[in-house]
């Protein structure tokens, strides 16, 4: 592929892609982990900061994994 904008503009989708990938998954992951039972109109503290934890965690892996991957 030779056009450099269409280039720019798949790679752009593709991040897109991935970024929406990893917030479902995060999403998934840290409900599991976190809320226990059906949530009521607000969480509990203890949801709140597990919540904020586990995202947290998750997103610092990621960050983690894509520099390791620029290193290879």
């Amino acid at each position: 592929m030779d056009n450099p904008e269409m280039q720019r503009f798949l790679q752009q989708e593709q991040q897109k892609a991935m970024m929406g990938e990893m917030v479902g998954k995060l999403t998934s992951v840290c409900w599991d982990k976190c809320i226990t039972g059906t949530p009521g109109s607000k969480f509990s503290s203890g949801e709140t900061t597990c919540l904020t934890n586990c995202a947290q965690r998750f997103l610092d892996m990621s960050v983690l994994i894509a520099k390791r991957f620029e290193m290879q």
